[in-house]
């Protein structure tokens, strides 16, 4: 499940309890990237804020599908099995179309972004692909070529939230040898005008 000790479900008490009690699923199981935190507690916190604002906040404008999309792209550019794994079940749930999200994964797979997706959303898988492998090399006219094709400026900060949320939540995994044994992929919390609700449904 990871390199370092991880306190499970059953283990907890607490804070940690509670904050366990706060992003179960299904039989009070809590996903293995959220239980990797069991040691420090304050970080899962940062970690589930993080995520649930930037991923899950109805005060986003662009459609929870492509968030979803953007955050597949960058772990499959990191190669990040399980965070793969888990968004684009989600994603795949969203679209509810199998054959819809097949085609999606196989266009971020090759990044032949055109083929799947209009011009909007492929600039700005463009530019998810340079922040994440090409950092230093990020320049104002990567966000210009967004504006350009009609991303707002909310929109373009939206994405690159995203993005780099998915870096880090990829680093933890990888850097921790987090797997998804015993995780039930594809959940994520339901109600998005609430910022403190963190339940996986």
């Amino acid at each position: 499940m990871s390199w370092i000790r991880v306190i499970s479900y059953q283990e907890s008490k607490g804070k940690l309890r509670r904050l366990y009690d706060k992003v179960t699923g299904p039989n009070n199981n809590v996903d293995n990237i959220m239980m990797v935190h069991g040691l420090r507690p304050h970080t899962m916190t940062g970690h589930m804020s993080l995520y649930k604002n930037v991923l899950h906040n109805s005060n986003n404008t662009l459609p929870k599908w492509y968030l979803e999309a953007l955050g597949v792209l960058v772990s499959i550019l990191n190669d990040c099995e399980y965070c793969v794994e888990h968004h684009f079940s989600g994603l795949k749930r969203l679209l509810n179309d199998d054959q819809k999200a097949l085609n999606l994964r196989k266009a971020l797979n090759e990044k032949e972004y055109e083929a799947f997706f209009e011009a909007k959303f492929s600039e700005a898988l463009k530019y998810a692909e340079k922040l994440t492998v090409d950092l230093a090399n990020v320049k104002e006219n990567d966000v210009d070529r967004m504006r350009a094709v009609g991303m707002t400026d909310g929109e373009i900060l939206e994405v690159n939230q995203v993005v780099s949320y998915f870096n880090y939540a990829n680093r933890t995994v990888l850097g921790l040898g987090v797997s998804t044994k015993g995780d039930i992929l594809g959940l994520s919390p339901n109600n998005s005008n609430d910022e403190n609700h963190w339940n996986h449904q």
